[in-house]
């Protein structure tokens, strides 16, 4: 493992949201301070600084990550997803973020961004899911506006619709 100083900014290069970026961070930043402090990807939202709260969850390397925990030197060289990558265009929302608009899955807002990423991981993987494993999904991260209804079934909804599209082309 490469020793660092303490007193020196370190070069960091990862792909965020399939976009090479580089910045420095001294050893001791956060990488969700570094996404919003130094590369300017504000969407990842910090809660409570100790990954309970959920609102500063993204995908690194595949995996769902709590950012107020990983150092930001630690993902030199990593593909991270932020949820500024879920909408396909600028102008245009992702099928989950759309149903979490049409079901009012969200209130104030702080912690839609880390839920958001953890269904959209979830659901590439789990195309199916139950109410109970949403519920489950969910258990990692705290609302305090909406109580949960409106996401569970935002996901739920979305789920379907992603189901229903991925057979519309594979019928075609």
């Amino acid at each position: 493992m490469t020793r660092l100083k303490a007193d020196a900014r370190h070069s960091v290069r990862l792909t965020l949201n399939g976009k090479p970026v580089q910045s420095e961070a001294e050893p001791r930043m956060l990488l969700s301070d570094f996404l919003r402090h130094q590369i300017g990807a504000t969407g990842t939202h910090v809660g409570c600084e100790h990954g309970v709260c959920g609102a500063c969850t993204i995908v690194v390397d595949g995996m769902l990550t709590r950012s107020c925990l990983t150092l930001a030197v630690q993902v030199d060289g990593c593909e991270i997803q932020a949820v500024e990558g879920l909408a396909p265009s600028a102008d245009r929302l992702g099928v989950l973020q759309q149903a979490f608009r049409r079901n009012h899955a969200l209130q104030c807002g702080f912690c839609t961004a880390g839920i958001l990423m953890s269904l959209d991981h979830y659901l590439a993987r789990n195309p199916a899911p139950t109410e109970a494993e949403i519920r489950d999904l969910l258990s990692g991260h705290l609302c305090r506006c909406t109580g949960y209804t409106p996401i569970i079934q935002a996901a739920l909804e979305a789920a379907a619709e992603l189901a229903s599209s991925k057979k519309e082309t594979s019928d075609a």
